[in-house]
């Protein structure tokens, strides 16, 4: 049992100065004061001395097993490691593959999540690639989401961009269909995350599809719509008609909004505040191309650059608890994760204590430390034994 004493929590709502109560890996309660329990009882007593208190971050697009590959063999970027998550604040981390299906594979990044989870992290993954027909365990979409335990979704299926497959209309929503289908049967997210590239067709398979079939908007998760100011504009107009859009915290240039102005933009429009999420794209290769498609140069994604993007917002004004949604209840509502990203009675012990910079001080996964005093004290088997 942990009681975590005089925490300005952010549930994500602000709740103000609370007492909070951890045992068995869930919040069993939060009041304005919790006395301790009997001294008999085996409880850790943390004064936070009114730092904030959030729930731990969700990234919902992060390549555990590592991205890269577009320029040979030697710009594969290497797996993430555990405590690339947890100094970032992120609590719950989804997988996926991008461009290279080949010398990866889903048993390689099913593999990873289950490595994660066994030291106590909350890592889920998605079936699929860029690659249409897509790559599966199971022999089907439907079939991985359906019987592989930590399989929720599939993506990312690359849509306007040239390393896509370059899907047709029928193959896009067979996709989705069997997301779908597969989320009923099994209550796991059965959505369909896509890349958006910087191709013109941008958005518009997706919106055909709302058009034309039966599909639920939820069932299409874009993500990169952040990448060209165009296709956030079209990106806008998709969540009206019920979809839920992902910002990318990536660095922006002139023709992109980075996820801090994106989240900014959401706030000033009248958007439902629910239908954005944030994501990092960690451990992903982060390309730059010419023309023919010749890759100029590459950065890599980081799970650290979304409490960045939130650190500036709140800096230039912005308010903790209209952003913190963004990477932590929107994201749990629309991945089906009821217990994760909030604090509330019940809910998972996934929390995350910030300094008043808003750096990380402090992290819980289900309700074990990972983090303490801005320093990891859990570990993958082989990291270095210094912070990252």
């Amino acid at each position: 049992m942990i009681l975590l004493q005089n925490a300005e929590v952010y549930a994500p709502q602000h709740l103000g100065r609370r007492d909070v109560l951890v045992a068995g890996g869930k919040i069993t309660a939060i009041a304005a004061h919790l006395d301790p329990p009997p001294s008999s009882w085996r409880v850790e007593v943390v004064d936070l001395q009114g730092r904030a208190l959030i729930p731990g971050l969700i990234d919902a697009h992060t390549h555990l097993a590592g991205g890269g590959g577009e320029a040979g063999a030697a710009t594969r970027v290497p797996s993430v490691q555990l405590t690339h998550l947890t100094l970032a604040g992120v609590t719950t981390a989804i997988g996926l593959l991008g461009t290279d299906a080949r010398t990866r594979s889903i048993a390689e990044l099913l593999a990873c999540a289950r490595g994660l989870s066994e030291l106590g992290f909350n890592a889920l993954c998605y079936t699929g690639s860029y690659e249409v027909p897509t790559t599966t365990l199971t022999g089907s979409v439907r079939g991985d989401i359906v019987h592989i335990d930590r399989i929720v979704a599939c993506g990312e299926v690359a849509l306007s961009d040239h390393r896509s497959s370059q899907p047709t209309f029928d193959e896009l929503i067979k996709l989705a269909a069997e997301c779908h289908v597969a989320g009923m049967m099994t209550g796991k997210a059965g959505l369909l995350h896509l890349h958006m590239g910087d191709g013109k067709r941008g958005l518009s398979l997706v919106n055909r599809a709302l058009d034309e079939t039966e599909l639920p908007p939820r069932t299409f998760h874009p993500t990169h719509v952040n990448r060209q100011k165009w296709l956030w504009q079209d990106a806008k107009a998709l969540a009206r008609r019920g979809c839920t859009v992902d910002a990318t915290a990536f660095p922006a240039d002139d023709e992109s909004l980075s996820a801090g102005q994106a989240m900014a933009d959401w706030l000033d429009s009248d958007l439902p505040r629910d239908r954005l999420t944030v994501s990092s794209d960690g451990g992903g290769c982060l390309p730059t191309f010419d023309g023919d498609g010749v890759l100029l140069h590459m950065d890599v994604g980081r799970s650290a650059a979304i409490l960045e993007e939130i650190r500036g917002l709140c800096a230039a004004g912005r308010r903790l608890e209209d952003l913190l949604p963004f990477v932590t209840s929107n994201v749990a509502k629309l991945f089906r994760l009821a217990q994760k990203g909030r604090i509330a009675v019940g809910a998972d012990a996934d929390l995350v204590v910030l300094s008043e910079a808003l750096q990380v001080v402090d992290v819980l996964v289900g309700g074990q430390w990972f983090v303490r005093e801005q320093s990891a004290v859990r570990r993958g088997l082989f990291e270095h034994s210094e912070t990252r």
